[in-house]
């Protein structure tokens, strides 16, 4: 014999005919123990809570994703749009990337202006622009890590110590190797 909530379930499709019948032996096998069976709405409900607990994580999950790739493409249309043309540098200009020393083509006047912190040293990708100070400002807002060159953002050097005699004396930033 169904209930009614069994029948539901069955025409809705979350419960096969053969799990109520499963059910309802436990339901008689634990009336002859004396002990009582974990109900089946319950199991039910248990399982689309987990569903649905399950599905918010995915979709947030998908939404992080989706932020990370609009602030990708903030960044891509930036520098795009706001990059100054280097081809034909006589002179390089050298800094840091991941540990390794990396070497761009700049006109002595850039290379000049990279110094003093009026342009800044980009990633896109696996290359390397130049771009005006105040879009590398909004480029570190959206992702810092592809500022690689800004000497207008960075500070005087907090590892010196205070009694430093040669602290006035900053290693100068245009020396070639």
């Amino acid at each position: 014999m169904v209930s009614p909530l069994q029948a539901q379930l069955l025409k809705a499709g979350l419960v096969k005919a053969d799990q109520i019948k499963k059910a309802e032996r436990q339901k008689r096998d634990a009336a002859k123990r004396g002990t009582q069976t974990p109900d089946l709405a319950g199991q039910v409900a248990e399982a689309q809570q987990q569903k649905g607990e399950s599905d918010r994580l995915r979709n947030r999950e998908q939404q992080d994703e989706r932020e990370r790739k609009a602030r990708a493409a903030q960044i891509r249309q930036l520098i795009e749009t706001q990059r100054l043309d280097r081809s034909d540098g006589e002179s390089a200009y050298q800094f840091v990337d991941d540990g390794k020393v990396r070497r761009i083509p700049l006109h002595e006047a850039q290379r000049v202006q990279v110094v003093n912190g009026t342009i800044a040293v980009v990633r896109m990708g696996n290359s390397y622009e130049l771009v005006p100070l105040a879009t590398a400002e909004k480029i570190a807002q959206r992702d810092p890590a592809c500022v690689l060159v800004c000497n207008a953002l960075s500070g005087p050097p907090a590892d010196a110590p205070p009694d430093d005699p040669y602290a006035e004396h900053p290693v100068p930033d245009d020396l070639t190797w």
